[in-house]
């Protein structure tokens, strides 16, 4: 007996694919949707984390910068305290500048110059001579400039002749001048020269003629 079936086959067969098909796809869609949410929940987790490290280093460079304005005041505290003490070893040392001074203009004045007048400003000295020659009067910068360590940087500010009458009608012609020179500080001396630097300098007499 031959059996022929009528039902429609082919349409429950693409039913029967259709169906396998949308589960696949509801099934592929809910993997995805669980992988999407994993990665989710770990991103958040990890900007959570650097949210977390960029606060504790917020918090740290905070603390370093205040260490650096406590160190900054502690510099600036040492630094007007060295100044205060160099200011004090400025003072001690500059007693005996005149003492310096007048002996070291004794020694390096040449033969034939003559100090008439000298004001200090600071470490400033105005000298006011005369000289028998204007080559004294070169002799005596370069005397001061090489010869002396308490001396430096002397500068002629001028020098003009003059005439000035001897005993009856006899005159003699001279030169009269002005220099400036820098009277250096014993510390300085002392840095310069090291211990050999003498304690103390002869004394001299203000306003009166060098060698002769």
């Amino acid at each position: 007996m031959i059996l022929i079936n009528l039902l429609p086959h082919r349409e429950a067969a693409r039913k029967k694919r259709q169906d396998v098909f949308n589960i696949s796809l509801g099934a592929s869609a809910l993997a995805g949707g669980v992988i999407a949410g994993i990665i989710y929940l770990w991103l958040q987790g990890a900007i959570a984390s650097q949210e977390r490290l960029n606060t504790v280093l917020a918090q740290e460079i905070q603390k370093l910068d205040s260490q650096i304005k406590d160190i900054a005041a502690l510099e600036a505290e040492i630094a007007a305290l060295r100044a205060r003490q160099q200011a004090v070893e400025n003072l001690q040392a500059d007693r005996n500048m005149p003492v310096y001074l007048l002996g070291e203009l004794t020694r390096q004045f040449p033969e034939g110059v003559y100090l008439v007048s000298m004001r200090q400003d600071n470490q400033l000295v105005t000298l006011q001579g005369t000289a028998q020659s204007q080559e004294r009067v070169s002799e005596l910068l370069r005397n001061l400039a090489y010869q002396s360590p308490w001396f430096t940087k002397p500068e002629l500010v001028e020098i003009v002749a003059a005439t000035v009458n001897l005993t009856g009608k006899e005159q003699r012609k001279v030169f009269n001048f002005t220099m400036r020179v820098r009277l250096v500080r014993a510390s300085e001396v002392q840095k310069a020269a090291g211990p050999a630097v003498p304690a103390s300098a002869p004394t001299a007499a203000a306003n009166v003629p060098a060698k002769q």
